[in-house]
């Protein structure tokens, strides 16, 4: 709707358009006519072109919160974009701070558990020597050669006689019981005696190859070069020096019979026949030796019954592996061997000794050989 003065200044510029009449007159007359007389201007594309101001009003206010909404719609996005960027990096923050502190208390757990292990293993070490000590101790143990029921009993028997026959002198009451200190002096008169026999020749065995005893070198492998003296025998071609294997060495370092090369053989006419018990190599010892490499190393014995001729086997009787072994430099430099037990009821009077191998030099020395055993009676003495 227009207003009054709007549509009376509408009609003023219409009348004076029409017709020359005074604009005041005319709005004079027609402001005498009542409103209703009056005709509203027909002013329709002016209303079509105009909107009410409450729309326009309404309109301006949509589009201002629509774009308020959208302004804080994206203020609220970012936001929370940033607090999720920084809440994450705080997190990755916080994440890489744990794992260093997992990492580091892995690592100090590795090292602790790495020093238990040591500790653990040096103990365990400990224990296995230990264990090694305490078997050694329990093998040495078993090795020792203590009494039997039967040597105890060999023993006692032997004891007794011993009183009786003090008892018989006058030296001992039978009547009273057997004393701790009898006991004692028996034992000790026993260990004096064994002393005094091992203290003749070392061992305590007689050596029926002794030089001086009426044994004698018959054959050997060729000398060293180096070897003084000269052929006794030449037949069979024995070196002067030879007997030097069947005597007394005392342990001098040199005084020994060399023979040429890593391989050779020695053969020795016994005193008388005997049966064999035990074969005994020398050499000297370690802690007066210049060098040990010509000590023998693999070495064989065999022995037969020869009768005038040494160098042959004599008819009827046959040649006897007596004992093999091996000549060991860290054992001490006299070293006994048994010999096998078929041979242990053969009777021999000739031996030879054969080796193959020493230890290294070009020559090998016999300090002395020596052939244990014992003679039968009917087998007569015979010196050589």
């Amino acid at each position: 709707m227009y207003g009054a003065n709007e549509i009376s200044n509408a009609r003023r510029r219409a009348i004076e358009r029409t017709s020359g009449n005074d604009p005041d007159d005319v709005i004079s007359k027609d402001a005498r006519k009542p409103m209703a007389q009056l005709k509203p201007c027909n002013s329709g594309s002016a209303r079509k072109s105009k909107k009410p101001r409450w729309l326009r009003i309404v309109t301006k206010n949509l589009v201002l919160l629509v774009v308020l909404m959208s302004s804080l719609e994206m203020i609220r996005r970012v936001v929370l974009l940033k607090f999720v960027n920084s809440v994450v990096k705080t997190m990755k923050v916080q994440l890489n701070a744990i794992d260093r502190k997992v990492e580091e208390s892995i690592g100090l757990v590795r090292k602790e558990f790495d020093e238990k292990m040591e500790e653990t293993e040096l103990k365990l070490m400990g224990l296995d020597a230990r264990s090694n000590v305490f078997e050694n101790f329990i093998n040495g143990f078993k090795k020792k050669s203590l009494l039997t029921m039967e040597e105890f009993d060999d023993f006692f028997e032997e004891f007794s006689k011993a009183r009786r026959r003090k008892k018989n002198r006058g030296g001992v009451n039978g009547d009273e019981e057997v004393s701790l200190d009898e006991i004692m002096d028996y034992t000790r008169g026993i260990v004096v005696n064994e002393i005094e026999r091992h203290a003749a020749d070392g061992l305590g065995m007689v050596d029926y190859a002794l030089a001086s005893g009426g044994g004698r070198v018959v054959e050997h492998s060729e000398p060293y070069e180096g070897s003084s003296g000269g052929w006794l025998n030449s037949r069979n071609r024995v070196w002067a020096g030879a007997e030097r294997m069947i005597s007394p060495s005392f342990g001098e370092p040199g005084h020994c019979f060399p023979l040429k090369g890593g391989s050779g053989f020695v053969v020795i006419a016994l005193r008388n026949a005997i049966v064999p018990k035990a074969v005994t190599l020398e050499h000297v010892a370690k802690s007066v030796a210049y060098d040990r490499s010509s000590a023998p190393k693999q070495c064989w014995v065999s022995g037969w019954l020869s009768g005038e001729d040494s160098t042959v086997v004599k008819s009827g009787s046959r040649k006897f592996a007596l004992t093999e072994f091996t000549y060991d430099l860290e054992k001490s430099n006299i070293q006994t061997y048994k010999v096998v037990e078929l041979a242990a009821s053969s009777l021999v009077d000739t031996i030879r000794l054969d080796f193959t191998s020493n230890y290294g030099s070009p020559l090998t020395c016999i300090y002395r050989l020596r052939i244990h055993g014992h003679e039968l009676d009917f087998v007569p003495m015979q010196g050589r």
